[in-house]
């Protein structure tokens, strides 16, 4: 499951407090921090194929001792990364050649992969 931290005080400089009645508690998730080990397998497998489903991502995690939404979300998150480096490259390519891209194909590109955007990290 996910980690939580205790609740966050309205000092965020502060120690965590214990839930108080009156007021909701803010949970903080607590980010996952890959091994490099986990890390290299993980892009081994992106390299190979972008898209882990089914019972490849159930053994990869099992392998890597992670969850299967920890993968899950890494491979999301990696396939961004990867769409913007794209992008980044081919940008730099057009602006070699003196070819200016317009300023909405960027946010046309992302709208078809909107999918796959994830706000939270594991």
């Amino acid at each position: 499951g996910l980690e939580l931290s205790h609740c966050v005080g309205p000092n965020s400089l502060g120690p965590p407090v214990p839930w108080r009645s009156g007021g909701p508690c803010k949970m903080k998730r607590v980010r996952t921090v890959f091994k490099p080990e986990q890390l290299e397998r993980l892009e081994q497998e992106f390299l190979k194929q972008q898209y882990m489903v089914g019972t490849e991502r159930v053994d990869l995690a099992a392998t890597l001792h992670l969850t299967e939404t920890q993968v899950k979300v890494w491979f999301q998150n990696r396939r961004i990364k990867w769409r913007k480096q794209s992008m980044e490259q081919k940008a730099a390519k057009l602006s070699q050649f003196g070819v200016i891209q317009p300023a909405t194909a960027d946010s046309t590109d992302m709208k078809d992969h909107e999918e796959d955007t994830v706000d939270v990290e594991l």
